[in-house]
């Protein structure tokens, strides 16, 4: 048994253990023995990211979920075509503009077809409907622990409501599709008001603001809900709940190579528990590159905003995308937010719809001359970015472009962009873990080469250097 004396105590020693000295040289010796030759990767073929050198995805699973088309490849050439995306077989474009035209929300249909294959009838839709009504209310030991446990962050919270959940469970390690199916009903119904108070905590405590919560109501739909459980006043417009369940709709699922879907099916081969495998995909969501995207987009629409002081001067609205482009302006990063995608090329099919309501609402709250600047950087980003990378490249708006500037408009404060997105995609990722259990595939195990020394010797602590 290894003893300390009382002086050497951490709790009595008044020197930090973990100096910025010693941490730097503890960072110095974490790289040298993390980095690799990049030129390993290609002599090995390493397909960095699951991507081909063609960019285009590795081919690792089989879905009926969704899936999403940019381009089409005609004798080995990738050729860029409209995007289009497809839930369970339904075009979205379709689907959007069949409820929107028959005057009812439709995230709520939408849960239906990705979890069960097929759209609901007009019966099944009311039953189904009445099912997530009486699922959304949490249980109060949840809600307490929502209340009383906040953070800072959002996401943080919502996993963490998640694996909470797992204790009101009595059942929470099944995996049999009963099972997952009544937990995964459970958390669609219940994330909106998850996020709802988790925001309202972090507020009350960190803020100082006024706490209030309400519990959801019946009949109204999941956008109307989380719309009243997160304003003061409880209040919203037809347009605002329309606008803000359309964002769900084009948020719910995107085909199970995404980071997130991906995930749910990594977690859920290795046969753990529904709770486990949504709180990985919810993290693996906040990332800045996945579900934090339009938050990077509005960044930098507040920055090119603030420096042009004529919005409609296209000549400056294309020269300051070059000084991004060059690392002269921005975050240094290079890239213009909002621009390009990993599958589609010509169009992504979510931001031509989330653009044309985007323009109705920015017309009934005055903010047309803004909507006229994002159109503007949509038209010259791909030219400048072409002509600054000396590339010949199809470049689209994508979702994130136009979904921040949505969220601004309903006044929906930053912290809930990305939970919004969460509230939303659990659908896509509870029919993927369903897809991955009802296949019974075998665990996700990708080969890694290990490429360091080998078969170095032992040497004796004393020694050592």
């Amino acid at each position: 048994m290894v003893t300390r004396n009382k002086k050497d105590s951490p709790d009595t020693r008044t020197e930090p253990v973990l100096t910025a000295e010693r941490l730097g040289r503890y960072e110095g010796m974490a790289r040298e023995c993390a980095q690799i030759d990049p030129q390993l990767f290609r002599r090995y073929n390493v397909k960095r990211g699951l991507r081909n050198e063609d960019g285009s995805g590795v081919l690792v699973g089989l879905t009926r979920v969704g899936s999403v088309h940019g381009y089409v490849v005609d004798e080995n050439e990738i050729v860029p075509v409209p995007g289009k995306q497809y839930y369970r077989g339904v075009d979205v474009q379709d689907l959007v503009h069949g409820f929107q035209g028959e005057g009812r929300p439709g995230f709520e249909e939408t849960a239906f077809l990705l979890l069960f294959g097929r759209l609901p009838g007009e019966a099944e839709l009311a039953e189904w409907n009445a099912v997530l009504d009486a699922k959304r209310t949490l249980p109060y030991q949840l809600l307490e622990k929502i209340i009383r446990e906040p953070s800072r962050d959002i996401m943080n919270s919502l996993a963490r409501s998640v694996l909470a959940a797992y204790s009101d469970d009595e059942t929470p390690d099944a995996v049999s599709i009963p099972a997952v199916l009544r937990q995964s009903i459970d958390l669609v119904a219940r994330f909106p008001a998850m996020a709802a108070y988790a925001y309202q905590a972090k507020m009350h405590y960190y803020h100082g603001e006024s706490l209030f919560v309400r519990n959801p109501v019946p009949g109204r739909s999941t956008a109307e809900n989380f719309l009243m459980m997160m304003r003061e006043d409880a209040a919203y417009t037809p347009l605002e709940a329309e606008l803000l369940d359309l964002c769900l709709v084009l948020h719910a699922e995107h085909g199970g190579g995404n980071n997130s879907a991906f995930t749910t099916h990594v977690v859920t081969s290795a046969a753990t528990d529904t709770y486990s495998a949504i709180a990985a995909a919810i993290l693996s969501l906040k990332g800045p590159r996945h579900g934090g995207a339009n938050l990077r987009v509005m960044h930098q629409m507040d920055e090119i905003k603030d420096a042009l002081p004529d919005w409609a001067d296209e000549g400056a609205v294309a020269d300051y995308l070059r000084k991004i482009l060059r690392k002269e302006a921005g975050d240094g990063s290079g890239l213009i937010y909002g621009l390009g995608h990993a599958v589609y090329t010509l169009s992504d099919p979510r931001a031509v719809l989330l653009k044309e309501k985007a323009r109705e609402l920015a017309e009934t709250k005055d903010r047309m001359e803004e909507f006229a600047l994002y159109e503007s950087i949509e038209r010259l980003g791909p030219a400048v970015f072409n002509e600054c990378r000396g590339k010949n490249k199809e470049l689209c708006a994508n979702v994130d472009f136009y979904s921040g500037f949505v969220y601004d408009m309903l006044n929906i404060p930053t912290d809930l962009y990305t939970p919004l997105f969460a509230i939303s995609r659990v659908v896509g990722w509870c029919a993927h873990r369903l897809e991955e259990l009802v296949n019974g595939g075998p665990i996700v195990r990708p080969a890694f080469k290990a490429v360091g020394k080998a078969h170095l010797p032992y040497v004796p602590l004393d020694a050592r250097g």
